[in-house]
């Protein structure tokens, strides 16, 4: 049961929205102002509802003395302004009243998984040489990554890691094998992509003596050496035609049958399977069965590239180079200010993986302390130039123009300014002109349904 506390000075308005949430099973205590509020101490609480006007103190004071609670700002006034500036201050977000019930309901449930998504901790995971590490990154798309993790380990279903290269999809399938009940069994990692197309139904299912030229002894596929622990395929999409009907055999009836063999054996196998690219569209081109696609895509996790990481590139850059530095034997070495900037604003066509080439790199050239950008061998690809007459409005901006802050909702204006200068701005440019936050700008993108412009397609391996 969540925990709300309603900061509300008119009782009636007050004992309404208490009967409201308790019908729908959340814990509900009530102040009438500020102070009143600090008694009760609001970071005891999952959430904080609270008027704008209050006596005494506004309600935005209770941001900073609820945080990291969020609180959800009620508002009779409802212009723009007053919205602005409450989500300014840090306000998850805002309601206006008299509010609609199904409304009101709606964004409290959205506010409370949302809370509980951030609280995701990264799980830990032993790599391949058996050392023990935590996956990096607090932004808002990793944390929804790390709830998806702990959420679907140990529910034993199939599941398709979808992610540019180089963006830790073997990493996150070891946490989900090392969380499910199968961590004491092996995890077999298969690469589909560096296995030739003649040999892969071979490795995969296994073979019998004599089954072709070659085949001098009887061997154990991969699949069969899984068998009570977890199958991991990375670069699914590039599996050949007939090992995708074997597969699908494997997900349908558990059962295997070794090329050259009459019999079948069972096996009691979890799938895990990742790939970088769309198997949906592939499957509309014949190259990859629908039918198989549907069987693996039970649960997804999406993970995001390194480019919309961006509070996250620089701890993970930090974390890497330390590793680099114990490789070489360097330790002590820093990244400048300089070679800070240019990683933070490197676009990552090739993800974390191509950052931990780079900091290997720095560790091996850098001459003295202190690593340089020029250390980093990073040639940033060209950006195209603003056009020149494009003015780009600031929230402020609107708000003084002749059109009737009443009758633009918040809603309409985010969508409008985002879609307009996405095209010519950051992500961080768009949250400072808008007056919000980075994570604030990602979660309103989300809820709107509001897409994130793609930039040029890069080929990736």
């Amino acid at each position: 049961m969540s925990r709300i506390l309603i900061v509300e000075d008119e009782a009636i308005i007050r004992s309404a929205l208490r009967r409201l949430l308790e019908r729908h099973d959340h814990g509900v205590s009530e102040a009438g102002s500020v102070a009143e509020a600090r008694e009760l101490d609001p970071q005891r609480f999952d959430l904080v509802i609270s008027d704008l006007r209050l006596p005494g103190d506004p309600g935005t004071d209770l941001i900073g003395l609820a945080a990291p609670v969020p609180v959800l700002i009620m508002t009779s006034y409802a212009s723009m302004r007053s919205a602005v500036e409450a989500l300014k201050l840090g306000a998850v977000d805002y309601v206006a009243k008299p509010f609609d019930h199904d409304e009101l309901l709606e964004t409290v449930s959205r506010v409370l998984h949302q809370q509980a998504t951030r609280q995701a901790a990264p799980p830990d995971v032993t790599d391949q040489g058996g050392q023990q590490q935590t996956m990096i990154g607090g932004c808002p798309a990793m944390q929804v990554v790390y709830s998806r993790i702990r959420k679907t380990a140990p529910a034993d279903v199939t599941v398709l890691i979808q992610g540019e290269s180089g963006t830790g999809k073997e990493l996150v399938a070891r946490a989900l094998h090392q969380q499910s009940k199968r961590a004491a069994a092996p995890l077999i990692c298969v690469n589909c992509a560096a296995i030739p197309e003649t040999l892969i139904e071979s490795e995969l299912f296994g073979h019998e003596k004599g089954a072709f030229t070659g085949a001098n002894a009887a061997r154990t596929g991969l699949v069969e050496a899984a068998d009570h622990g977890t199958l991991f395929l990375d670069e699914i999409g590039e599996l050949p035609p007939d090992a995708q009907a074997r597969l699908l055999r494997v997900l349908q009836e558990g059962e295997i049958r070794k090329i050259g063999s009459v019999e079948t054996r069972h096996v009691n196998v979890r799938l895990i399977a990742a790939t970088h690219r769309d198997l949906h569209a592939l499957s509309k081109t014949g190259e990859f069965r629908l039918d198989l696609y549907y069987r693996l895509n039970v649960m997804q996790i999406d993970l995001p590239p390194l480019r919309d990481r961006e509070d996250d590139i620089l701890e993970i850059a930090d974390s890497l180079l330390t590793k680099a530095c114990r490789r070489h034997d360097r330790e002590g070495l820093r990244l400048s200010r300089a070679a800070r900037r240019v990683i933070r604003d490197f676009p990552w066509p090739g993800n974390v993986r191509e950052l931990e080439n780079a900091l290997e790199r720095g560790v091996i050239l850098a001459e003295s302390h202190l690593i340089h950008p020029d250390d980093l061998g990073l040639t940033p690809p060209p950006r195209p130039a603003p056009a020149p007459t494009a003015k780009v409005a600031t929230l402020e901006d609107s708000l003084e123009g002749d059109e009737d802050p009443e009758d633009l909702s918040l809603e309409d204006y985010f969508q409008h300014f985002v879609l307009e200068h996405q095209d010519q701005m950051s992500e961080t440019e768009l949250a400072q002109k808008l007056g919000i936050s980075r994570k604030c700008l990602w979660e309103r993108r989300q809820r709107l349904g509001i897409p994130r412009k793609k930039g040029p397609r890069r080929n990736v391996g």
